[in-house]
């Protein structure tokens, strides 16, 4: 019985005609699947469900998500990220609870700068015009020094400004969009920020070692809204916190004092 499945002309490319037309017929897809973006149960005989493909290095899964939290795509991911990934799937790694989730440091890149940043994401919700909206906190373990330069001045949040990002002065409502800049969400745990790079095609200015796992709140309320608010703030603004309430309580300190630049972004591949 055919599926109702989306096959995007990346996806076909990288499976074959073959495979991709056994798809669409019904004889390698399944029937029921766990969303890879929501984690919730879906069907392939009752709603539209794209067909994901992650690829590493060395391996390559396919995955299914409804049609409405994402579209058919190919990820490319690390092959620790998608081995990872798969330890998730299998249920070998524990998924989020509640409360904000914090990454260990990642690497991230600013527009040509000469080395690498280290950043901490945090991940949690937070409560902006009476509505839980998901956030992703982002804050360097030390200065970010401006592409070319030796000095000790910390231009981190400079540098954002300038790729588009607003400055925060309260957490009332929700900061404007950063256009191209997207957060990639899959297989239920957070893999990537990825910034606008050469031609169509993102770039990851940050990324998780690990994917991170993030709680079943914040995946419900990002596949509501499909957008993301992300934050950030200097070295040493923020801090680990092990609520959400401090960590907004953290952010509103950092907006009052200047420190606090944000933006709104779409889930990648929207």
């Amino acid at each position: 019985m055919p599926r109702m499945l989306d096959v995007s002309d990346d996806v076909r490319a990288e499976i074959g005609e073959e495979e991709a037309e056994r798809l669409l017929a019904g004889q390698n897809a399944p029937g029921s699947y766990d969303c890879t973006s929501c984690r919730t149960p879906g069907d392939t005989d009752q709603e539209r469900t794209s067909t994901v493909l992650f690829v590493g290095e060395e391996t390559a899964v396919l995955a299914f998500a409804h049609a409405t939290c994402i579209p058919s795509q190919v990820v490319p991911v690390s092959e620790e990220q998608l081995q990872g990934a798969v330890r998730s799937i299998t249920g070998e790694e524990p998924a989020g609870s509640g409360g904000p989730v914090q990454a260990p440091a990642g690497t991230a890149g600013i527009d040509a700068a000469p080395r690498q940043a280290v950043l901490g994401v945090t991940c949690g919700l937070l409560l902006i015009e009476d509505e839980l909206r998901p956030a992703v906190v982002v804050e360097p373990t030390g200065p970010i020094a401006r592409p070319g330069s030796d000095g000790p001045d910390d231009v981190f949040l400079a540098l954002l400004l300038e790729q588009g990002f607003h400055q925060v002065g309260n957490l009332g409502q929700p900061p404007a969009p950063v256009p191209g800049w997207s957060v990639l969400l899959a297989m239920g745990q957070l893999h990537a920020v990825l910034q606008p790079g050469a031609g169509s095609t993102p770039a990851a200015w940050w990324q998780a070692h690990r994917p991170l796992p993030v709680s079943d709140g914040w995946r419900a309320a990002v596949n509501k809204s499909s957008t993301v608010l992300l934050f950030a703030a200097p070295a040493g603004e923020i801090g680990d916190q092990p609520h959400e309430d401090l960590l907004r309580d953290a952010l509103e300190q950092a907006a009052a004092r200047g420190l606090l630049v944000g933006g709104s972004m779409p889930l990648a591949g929207t």
